[in-house]
């Protein structure tokens, strides 16, 4: 079984990409949840259906190689997988709108293009990892001029500066906390091998997480295609 690190350097070369954590652009869940009423928000690429197909395949793989050591490995829900461009957190209701005109002007002019996932890794190391991902092997300039035209927008809007650097991946699981953590980066990223799947990224979207006792539930509040 290959060791992570090469997984890390390998997509080191190739881009990573950032899901919903402590990194830039992810949807990190803390203990201290914002009232019911204020929504919860971030904007990101979805993935289509079919992608995740594949992707669930490669984390079948990887769960059962866990067998019931990984029982504590919290995986994202497939049907709701996306490439987060930036995490607002918790925003006043009469701000949503602003957001969502930030995001319509910063797509207005950006094409569609193509992205390729290929390769795992984990933040922030694959020996204590807290999240894992898969790799972009194809794409990642384009989602880091869209992070930056959308960062310029919110920045006019008034948001502060993010002062993360944008790191664009696809977060697949949560493992803080786990005794399994290292071990499961090892298996996902065996279980990764051989993934190279490509979809058209047609549109951004304005998601508001709602969070509860069981995974999150994403809601669209707006889709801006991309031309």
């Amino acid at each position: 079984m290959p060791g992570c690190g090469s997984a890390a350097r390998a997509t080191e070369a190739m881009a990573t990409l950032d899901g919903h954590h402590d990194h830039r652009g992810g949807e990190r869940q803390g203990r201290d949840q914002p009232r019911a009423d204020v929504p919860r928000l971030f904007v990101a690429v979805p993935v289509p259906v079919e992608v995740g197909r594949a992707v669930g395949r490669v984390v079948d793989e990887a769960r059962s190689a866990l067998g019931d050591d990984g029982r504590r490995i919290r995986w994202v829900q497939l049907d709701g997988l996306h490439v987060t461009l930036r995490f607002l957190g918790p925003t006043a209701p009469d701000r949503v709108p602003r957001v969502a005109e930030a995001l319509d002007r910063s797509v207005a002019a950006e094409p569609r293009f193509e992205i390729r996932l290929a390769g795992a890794g984990a933040f922030p190391s694959p020996d204590r990892p807290r999240a894992l991902w898969l790799g972009i092997r194809r794409g990642a300039d384009a989602l880091g001029r869209l992070a930056a035209a959308l960062e310029s927008e919110l920045r006019a809007e008034g948001w502060g500066v993010e002062s993360r650097p944008f790191r664009p991946h696809l977060t697949i699981a949560r493992t803080d906390g786990a005794r399994a953590a290292a071990a499961a980066a090892t298996a996902l990223e065996w279980a990764a091998t051989e993934l190279d799947v490509a979809f058209t990224a047609t549109g951004v979207a304005l998601y508001r997480s709602h969070l509860g006792s069981g995974p999150a539930k994403y809601e669209v509040l707006r889709d801006a295609p991309l031309r």
